[in-house]
């Protein structure tokens, strides 16, 4: 094979690279503009101003890049090459001896860059930005919503059951921690007896375990019950704010370290890890999908899209991506149900729709 990029390579990718950018704008903008819509109609609940309300939706641009690219790749990818097919220059190409796998190449190298994008951007900003929408805006709402959110919670870590009331996420600069309130731990031994309760006014998780303050401590023994009073206290515990955050955020919007942090605790205190393993092995499978779902769409670029217009190239476009979100969606679920591995559910719409692209190359070039 050439070298890869040569010149013309360079020019099909300049192309989809335009194409899907428009196409991204255009889906996220109307998103953003329903959001705007929706938005507004909660302005005035307590102290949540119209200016809270777009900043938070500005926090959320991230988020909505990284949801709406596929879409927006496999549109822009057939609105591109149809571009090209419609003005000849994929025959042109052809002729000169471009093969077609010469062409997913470029095709993979244009949409290559925006996904590894679109990856750093669901591990950094995605992530950030929603988490401090969703924080400013339930503060502003109602100054007790973030501590709702932590109402009776409840965690496990080995013998030991951790309960509190009321909790708030605390920022200083670029410091983040969780804070808990009124916290109770209740430790069990070995054989379901309990040994003590520890009653905290606070909690807070820093590097090392949990510190807690005005601890008072109660011990039951065969025999006796004792009781102890200390200002600060160190719980040395695996149990991390990760874990307890990822039990009142949407797992779809964590990090994948997060995640992979919430599906271990949850396996080792033998809890229902399937939530986080649906997301964790969907962000490593995203730019797979992405990659897949644009070159199946490429055999609609060589004879169905040259005599058609953008309107048949836009739909053919959603209707790819709608397609293969649902046959995703549906493999996800049974996944779940029968208990059989995220790995092989993201993996097999994939495979049929790379089957399917194979196929129809092989019927034009028949």
């Amino acid at each position: 094979m050439k070298p890869f990029p040569k010149i013309h390579d360079v020019y099909i990718a300049k192309v989809l690279l335009g194409t899907v950018l428009m196409s991204w704008a255009v889906l996220v903008g109307l998103d953003v503009v329903l959001a705007v819509v929706s938005e507004v109609s909660d302005v005035g609940k307590g102290d949540y101003t119209f200016t809270t309300a777009m900043l938070g939706i500005v926090l959320s641009v991230p988020r909505r890049l990284y949801t709406l690219f596929p879409t927006a790749a496999v549109i822009g990818t057939l609105m591109g090459l149809g571009q090209l097919a419609a003005s000849s220059e994929l025959t042109a190409l052809r002729a000169l001896g471009l093969s077609r796998r010469r062409l997913g190449l470029a095709v993979a190298l244009a949409l290559s860059v925006l996904t590894a994008l679109m990856v750093i951007n669901g591990e950094t900003l995605s992530p950030w930005g929603t988490r401090r929408a969703d924080a400013m805006k339930a503060s502003a709402k109602s100054r007790d919503m973030i501590v709702a959110q932590y109402s009776g919670l409840w965690a496990r870590e080995g013998n030991t059951f951790l309960n509190a009331q009321t909790g708030q996420e605390r920022n200083d600069g670029n410091n983040h921690w969780l804070e808990l309130r009124d916290v109770r731990l209740y430790e069990f031994d070995d054989a379901g007896r309990l040994e003590s309760i520890a009653r905290a006014g606070s909690a807070q998780h820093r590097q090392g375990g949990w510190l807690m303050h005005n601890v008072r401590r109660t011990w039951f023994d065969a025999r006796s019950v004792t009781q102890t009073d200390v200002m600060e206290e160190r719980w040395q515990s695996k149990l991390d704010d990760t874990a307890l955050a990822a039990s009142v955020t949407q797992p779809a919007y964590l990090p994948s370290s997060s995640l992979r942090s919430g599906i271990l605790y949850r396996q080792r205190n033998g809890l229902d890890a399937s939530e986080f393993e649906e997301s964790y092995w969907g962000r490593w499978f995203y730019p797979f999908n992405v990659l897949a779902l644009c070159l199946a769409a490429m055999p609609f670029a060589f004879g169905s899209l040259r005599s058609g217009g953008v309107g048949k190239r836009l739909f053919i476009g959603i209707v790819f991506a709608l397609g293969f979100w649902l046959l995703q969606t549906q493999f996800v679920k049974l996944a779940g149900v029968y208990k059989f591995d995220y790995r092989i559910a993201y993996l097999i719409p994939s495979l049929l729709m790379l089957g399917i692209s194979t196929v129809l190359f092989r019927r034009r070039s028949g």
